[in-house]
């Protein structure tokens, strides 16, 4: 039987809503050739030890709206995804019922405006805690926020790498967290 999808609307606590990112300079993959690696290999991008991504079904390369990984996550944190949107330059997951948290995270890469040189690799989410005991720890120990952090970042960094170009500084995280009435109230910007 299929797992229910876990939207932020069932979650607990605090909005956040995270992004990552990371710029490259002369990348020798264009936005679309370097997501297309992504896209046929994700386990091969997050660090195994932190959180190791297994297709669940499927072995044939690739994704489709559809696919689910399981995800052994560093603690007692293991979780299940499942794909929602594919193109070209994007892909996006939603929770899955017993996943950590409840939302969405979106993969993305597109070069910059201001310099169409620069290609820009970039993971956002927009989720909250799965119940209030998540939350606590989560918050309050703070273990399960940095196995994440470090996930991610990792997981930019590789792409970065994947691209051939040259990261013009470290992965950037930013955190915005909004109250249950969509008030803001913290951003935190660092590398």
């Amino acid at each position: 039987m299929a797992q229910s999808e876990q939207p932020a609307a069932t979650g607990s606590g605090p909005w956040l809503e995270r992004r990552y990112s990371i710029d490259v300079a002369r990348p020798r993959l264009s936005p679309a050739q370097l997501m297309a690696q992504v896209q046929a290999d994700v386990p091969r991008f997050a660090p195994e030890l932190l959180a190791d991504f297994k297709k669940k079904g499927e072995p044939e390369a690739g994704l489709r709206v559809g696919s689910e990984f399981e995800i052994s996550i560093l603690g007692p944190w293991n979780g299940c995804v499942r794909v929602t949107e594919v193109s070209a330059t994007h892909f996006e997951f939603i929770t899955l019922e017993g996943h950590p948290e409840a939302g969405r995270i979106r993969f993305e890469t597109h070069y910059l405006d201001e310099r169409p040189d620069v290609l820009r690799f970039e993971i956002r989410s927009r989720a909250r805690s799965r119940d209030g005991l998540v939350a606590f720890a989560y918050n309050t120990t703070g273990i399960g926020k940095r196995v994440q952090e470090a996930t991610w970042v990792e997981f930019c960094r590789r792409a970065a790498a994947a691209s051939g170009g040259q990261a013009l500084a470290d992965v950037v995280v930013e955190t915005l967290t909004q109250t249950a009435d969509d008030q803001p109230n913290e951003h935190e910007r660092h590398t």
